[in-house]
């Protein structure tokens, strides 16, 4: 059983095409069938690294006050915390 990592740099060496499968197979030790289908593989499954959005989220108009009320009053605690531990009296 080969590790993903190993997989994929036999895979990719096969898709930059710079030696055949026969040697790459014979430099890793796996057969070029093998070889041939880990190519494959990574050619099927590249699209998907580009499918999913990538960033910050839309944030839906009902979840948004709720969100921020939540913030505000987590802050709030925090600050009141600080402000006791620390002596400080401010308004």
């Amino acid at each position: 059983m080969h590790l993903p990592e190993f997989k994929a740099k036999v895979g990719l060496e096969a898709l930059a095409g710079m030696k055949t499968i026969n040697q790459i197979a014979q430099d890793y030790g796996v057969h070029p069938v093998q070889v041939g289908l880990w190519k494959r593989e990574i050619q099927s499954q590249a699209k998907s690294l580009f499918e999913g959005k990538r960033g910050p989220q839309p944030v839906s108009a009902e979840s948004a006050p709720d969100r921020l009320y939540g913030e505000i009053g987590r802050l709030k605690m925090e600050l009141d915390w600080l402000k006791k531990k620390s002596g400080i009296s401010l308004p």
